[in-house]
């Protein structure tokens, strides 16, 4: 039998849609809302970039789960999953900005992609240990799954982890279009209504 946690990490670019369709469909945007999506999306998109520097294209793997490393430099010094908690941040800030069917819609989402990525955090936690033994152990046991500590773990492996700007603009290139799209789509809905 398959393992659900893999379909969910190979399809997880696109479980999204059927939630973003939902928002647009019956989006009823307002000045507040729009303000505050907006803001919460940045700060879900700040979040990610500032992990695909430091992790790198790697992200966008969509096959099985793999890592040449255990990234613990940048946003993982804080928090092990910086990017699904930027995700989560950036889902409820569209939510947010479009006012659908609220409170129900963005809700829904909310407890849908926490469980997913919990389930998806939990494979990929099993191959990190199996794959970097003690040394992931170690970084697991003093950088929390979703709740960020307040100072940076230190280990001297971070050294060498530094980020590449450059690539993470290339590799989020679809994200900041996803987000511009979906900024103008609910700012032309707000208008029109």
């Amino acid at each position: 039998m398959s393992d659900i946690r893999q379909s969910l990490f190979q399809y997880r670019s696109y479980t999204p849609f059927p939630f973003l369709f939902a928002m647009v469909l019956f989006a009823r945007p307002t000045p507040t809302t729009l303000l505050s999506g907006v803001v919460l999306t940045l700060l879900g998109e700040s979040l990610r970039f500032w992990g695909v520097a430091y992790a790198g294209s790697l992200t966008r793997v969509t096959g099985g789960v793999g890592a040449p490393e255990v990234v613990i430099a940048g946003p993982f010094s804080y928090v092990r999953n910086p990017l699904y908690i930027g995700n989560i941040f950036m889902y409820t800030g569209v939510g947010l900005m479009a006012n659908a069917l609220t409170p129900w819609l963005v809700s829904v989402a909310l407890v849908y992609f926490i469980v997913q990525y919990s389930l998806i955090v939990s494979l990929e936690e099993e191959f990190l240990e199996k794959e970097f033994g003690e040394g992931y152990r170690d970084f697991k046991n003093n950088v929390p799954r979703f709740f960020p500590r307040l100072r940076p773990y230190q280990n001297p492996r971070q050294e060498h982890q530094k980020p590449n700007w450059a690539e993470a603009v290339r590799s989020e290139r679809r994200t900041f279009q996803a987000i511009v799209l979906a900024m103008l789509l609910l700012l032309l809905i707000w208008i029109w209504r």
